[in-house]
């Protein structure tokens, strides 16, 4: 039996931190084999669902949710038999937006946790609510689902937090390896300055072999490609919101000629630099 990777088999666009999407079948599931490229939370609507995690398995309903750590595991759905189907609200989110939410509100990290990679939470009236307003960001385009999940994300994590201490969070984080956590720190940290893989793999204290491995068996996708794909984002946004002209832009990017970045421009937003400023 084949594996699913998580969210990849969705056709997401699984280079963003924050991805939503609603999940529906209509047909049981028995020990599905699951690869999670990211963290989850499975916000149950219809139907039970069972998780086998290498720390623990649980079974829940409508009353429960489940967060489960990136990873395998084996996964059962049952349809619900009052609505004829299976129903779950997604919300996948990095490890990197995990350790920024950590930091950003300085949780001390010193004290160890048991290690667990799923966690089930009950339902009360203020997650059935924010169920909703997810349910309601899904309707938006793309482009605002973007924005809108940075602040449903925060909202989310500070309210379970509040309610549960934040150990669920540094259970899921804690064996990350130092060097990973370093890797992931620099590779934020540089996404839009054009350094070399050289550099990159130095300021890891890497090799050159070591950081790419270990950087695509992370991101799931190559350096270069992982690179490309931010600065060509800011670029978009820095076309967006400044005004900056194409010619004064590319080498920020990363190319050493503008027709070079307006091929690649197009490649991945279907129009060119100008074409996409004037649309705006």
């Amino acid at each position: 039996m084949n594996a699913t990777l998580l969210p990849d088999a969705l056709n997401l666009d699984t280079a963003q931190d924050l991805l939503l999407y609603r999940y529906q079948t209509t047909e049981d599931i028995t020990k599905t084999k699951i690869i999670l490229s990211k963290n989850t939370i499975s916000f149950l609507k219809n139907g039970v669902k069972g998780v086998f995690g290498d720390d623990k398995n649980i079974h829940t309903a409508e009353e429960r949710f489940v967060m489960m750590k990136s990873g395998n595991c084996l996964m059962t759905e049952t349809v619900s038999s009052a609505h004829k189907n299976f129903e779950s609200i997604l919300l996948f989110f990095t490890d990197e937006a995990i350790l920024r939410f950590l930091e950003r509100h300085k949780f001390d990290l010193s004290k160890p946790v048991d290690n667990r990679a799923i966690y089930s939470f009950e339902y009360d009236s203020y997650i059935r609510r924010f169920v909703l307003s997810l349910e309601q960001v899904l309707q938006f385009p793309k482009a605002l689902q973007t924005e809108i999940l940075k602040h449903k994300f925060e909202e989310i994590m500070l309210y379970l937090v509040h309610k549960y201490s934040v150990d669920f969070l540094k259970a899921l984080v804690q064996n990350i390896d130092n060097k990973l956590s370093r890797l992931i720190s620099i590779a934020e940290n540089n996404k839009h300055n054009k350094l070399s893989m050289e550099e990159l793999a130095f300021l890891c204290n890497m090799s050159i072999s070591t950081f790419k491995r270990t950087f695509q068996k992370h991101y799931q996708t190559t350096p270069i490609k992982w690179f490309t794909e931010q600065r060509l984002n800011y670029t978009a946004f820095m076309l967006q919101t400044k005004r900056n002209r194409p010619v004064d832009i590319y080498e920020d990017a990363g190319y050493e000629n503008l027709s070079n970045f307006v091929q690649a421009f197009k490649r991945k937003f279907g129009v060119t630099p100008k074409q996409y400023q004037m649309s705006i």
